[in-house]
């Protein structure tokens, strides 16, 4: 195939060497122009930036207008790496960052991936790839870091779907059958064409398993922003990876602390998370003993048959005794696979194929929350999101919020095209994912996502927009992630105030809320809503995952701390500290680590402003995920709600009827998550409206004319 490949641009650099986990440079490729360049990255830039999704930021704001919509030309797809990407001596540190303008959300939306290619790119000399521009036809971007060559070239016969254009790729680009290794690819699928819900993968090989493997890049839309700039691929051959080709300024304190994790990952795991056996799907039991897994649309958070999805079939299903990780080193081993499940629909129809995972977000998204719990379902379903390079999370959600349309009457089978869209109906699900990849029928009307979908059906089908809103499971434009959280205030609003939109990565608070009690006050609330977050973004900096923090736990954390410390995980953060100096050689507290993060925190939370969103109206959590919307969902939990009523809200609910009831608690917990939006802008200096202060900017360090000539013009309207 790729002799029918035309040279567009070609591009010939000498790889920087790595120094204490940077190159500092990045390559720019313009795809209009077919222009390929080199870019130094500015000290300023990596002072105040740090790394990866900081970088990604800084970038995307120098290239975008406020005006700038996600398909114009003008916006950026960045990839990005940080200093300790591609470190093997420690658990999670593979990971790919991408930032791009989102084309739900509006606003700059950052992912995080595992996989091979964020380190391959660092190897082969580049912190950074910036991608610009539209190409006319769809293009491989391809770089070989061994000969310090890229190119733009033509790709007319390539696959277009996730599942066989990897493993084209990965032959096509190796040097033999033994180079497939050496070789990483970001891909998408049709699905990203014809839907908001586009995402990109990032694979890896299996030689276990001889077959490509797919991480994702998924929330908010950057397969689709990929596929709309005819991107077919970026792909990274390097070969030579060693465990010093950061070249760190100490390797001792890297190795102490790679040396203490992984020894308690490989001595507790199989007691603790399970995550080497069953990966994040270890959690789904769990989750609904509690009343957290989702359920139809998020109306419940338990369910009878959930012991069809628990954790222990996906281990009977699950291949075991694989190796599982993501990227060299990885001891967590957490990404799983079912092999040779034969499809039961679409154009695989027959075929026996490896399916990833499952994760947690599958289960309870594609599973539970559509109201299904048949695991072979999930899987199929779960493959064929990958196979047509479609948001899992997002369509799961838009799924389960059109079956509720559907079981209440506003659209039918008229709308749907026939489609049986009851909770349940795992048939159908499979046939819209179809039409939705392929790109015809009402797929096409489900890729708009949420909050689309929310507007075209009270327009055009007249439904009552404010029930809409209440049942839509969406904020800021992205579907919310799978986990309800109807009894956790933390989990709302770690929700609602995330920057991109309601992603469970920056802010997992509803274990220490809801399960452990953890969080009593507001100010307990509002401080893990100011820790947690920055901490998880320092992540993004660095190029790590955050599963080897939470996901395991030494043996006495429990003993030697309580409370927000123990769930800290005080021994990790001691570890992450170790890493960072011994890469860069300079030594950094706590307190230093949140400051590199609240500087690109707060900087993201500008750039929203910036593009017309970011203001407190923007964090508001639908009534769905507070609190109970139809009287079946209030009588499921009535005797909580009602002492709630009576012993927090203090109402006299005596002769109170039902709705009345409901009016009650709506009016309590709205008031509730008000007040701890007060409490959480404070604590982070944002004003009331929640846009950084120009205090706060200035105590950052991102005091640059720009910024501060927004925050006035926001605050003088204000």
């Amino acid at each position: 195939m790729r002799q029918a490949h035309k040279i567009l641009a070609t591009y010939s650099y000498k790889p920087a060497r790595i120094n204490k986990g940077y190159t500092d440079r990045r390559l720019y490729v313009n795809l209009t122009t077919n222009v390929i360049e080199e870019r130094a990255i500015d000290p300023m830039v990596k002072e105040k930036f740090t790394g990866g999704r900081g970088y990604g930021l800084y970038y995307l704001w120098q290239a975008v207008k406020p005006t700038t919509h996600w398909n114009d030309p003008e916006n950026e797809l960045i990839f990005c790496a940080g200093p300790l990407t591609g470190i093997t001596q420690y658990p999670g540190a593979g990971k790919m960052h991408s930032v791009t303008i989102s084309p739900e959300t509006g606003v700059p939306v950052d992912n995080n991936g595992g996989g091979y290619l964020a380190p391959y790119m660092k190897f082969s000399g580049f912190d950074a790839i910036e991608v610009q521009g539209k190409a006319e036809e769809d293009v491989i971007i391809f770089i070989d870091g061994n000969k310090g060559l890229a190119t733009i070239e033509t790709a007319p016969e390539e696959p277009d779907n996730s599942c066989d254009l990897p493993e084209v790729l990965h032959e096509m680009y190796a040097d033999g059958a033994g180079d497939r290794k050496n070789v990483s690819v970001a891909v998408s699928g049709t699905g990203a064409e014809h839907s908001l819900l586009g995402l990109i993968h990032v694979s890896y090989w299996d030689a276990k398993r001889n077959h490509t493997r797919l991480k994702q890049l998924a929330r908010g839309g950057p397969g689709t922003v990929f596929r709309d700039k005819k991107i077919k691929a970026l792909v990274v051959h390097f070969s030579g990876t060693t465990p010093l080709i950061n070249n760190p300024a100490d390797l001792e304190p890297i190795k102490t602390a790679g040396s203490r994790m992984n020894k308690e990952i490989l001595t507790l795991d199989h007691t603790h998370s399970r995550m080497r056996e069953i990966g994040t799907a270890n959690t789904v039991e769990i989750l609904d003993k509690v009343d957290v897994l989702p359920v139809k649309n998020f109306k419940f958070g338990s369910d009878a048959r959930t012991v069809d999805i628990r954790s222990d079939v996906w281990f009977r299903l699950i291949s075991q005794d694989m190796p599982d990780g993501c990227w060299l080193g990885c001891t967590m081993s957490c990404a799983h696979g079912i092999d040779t499940v034969q499809l039961k629909t679409g154009p695989l129809k027959g075929q026996k194929v490896l399916i990833d995972g499952p994760e947690y977000e599958t289960v309870g998204g594609l599973g539970s929350n559509t109201g299904s719990f048949d695991p072979l379902f999930v899987a199929e379903a779960s493959f064929y999101c990958d196979y047509y390079g479609i948001d899992l999370v997002g369509f799961a959600t838009t799924l389960a919020f059109l079956m509720e349309c559907y079981e209440n009457g506003i659209i039918n089978k008229e709308i749907t095209g026939g489609l049986d869209l009851h909770f349940g109906s795992d048939m159908d699900a499979l046939e819209l994912i179809h039409q939705l990849g392929e790109g015809h029928g009402f797929g096409v009307v489900a890729g708009l996502g949420v909050h689309r979908l929310k507007k075209l059906l009270a327009e055009q089908y007249h439904a009552n927009a404010d029930f809409l809103n209440d049942i839509g499971m969406e904020i800021k434009g992205m579907e919310v992630s799978e986990y309800m959280s109807k009894d956790s205030l933390a989990q709302q609003a770690g929700y609602a105030m995330a920057t991109k939109g309601p992603q469970h990565d920056e802010a997992w608070l509803i274990f220490m809320d809801q399960v452990k009690g953890q969080l009593p006050t507001f100010d307990d609330k509002a401080e893990a809503l100011s820790f947690f977050p920055l901490f998880r973004t320092w992540f993004s900096l660095m190029g790590l995952c955050k599963l080897p923090w939470n996901d395991s736990e030494p043996r006495d954390n429990r003993d030697k701390y309580t409370g927000m410390q123990a769930a800290k995980i005080p021994e990790h953060i001691e570890n992450y500290l170790l890493l960072y100096k011994g890469m860069t050689g300079v030594a950094l507290d706590l307190d230093g680590l949140l400051a590199q993060s609240k500087r690109v925190y707060d900087f993201q939370r500008v750039f929203n402003l910036r593009m017309g969103h970011g203001t407190r109206e923007d964090d508001w959590m639908p009534y769905r995920g507070m609190g109970p919307v139809t009287e079946e969902e209030y009588l499921s939990r009535e005797e909580r709600y009602e002492k709630q009523l009576t012993e927090a809200a203090h109402v006299d609910i005596a002769g109170m009827s039902l709705q009345q009831k409901m009016a009650a608690l709506r009016e309590y917990r709205e008031s509730q998550y008000r007040q701890l939006q007060d409490a959480v802008y404070t604590r982070r200096g944002w004003d009331a409206d929640g846009v950084p202060t120009l205090e706060t900017v200035k105590a950052d360090g991102i005091d640059f004319p720009e910024i501060v000539d927004l925050i006035g013009k926001h605050a003088h309207k204000a």
